[in-house]
């Protein structure tokens, strides 16, 4: 980790740490950049899920045995 020195918006800071609850700049920050990461890993998900990228549910014989209700 290091420490860096940005200007940062403090009324923006104000806003973000109470959407995400911490209590800190430091943490806010680093809540918000895992925010954007999760936020990225979703999309991915969901363009997979989509366009079916790796997924099987077209194979007859994978769907076959899938749970029914």
């Amino acid at each position: 980790m290091r420490k860096t020195t940005v200007e940062i918006d403090d009324q923006l800071i104000a806003r973000v740490r109470i959407l995400l609850g911490t209590s800190s700049i430091k943490e806010t920050i680093h809540q918000a950049l895992l925010e954007v990461e999760r936020r990225e890993a979703r999309r991915r998900e969901i363009r997979a899920l989509v366009e079916m990228d790796g997924l099987d549910l077209r194979d007859e014989e994978v769907m076959g045995s899938a749970w029914r209700y």
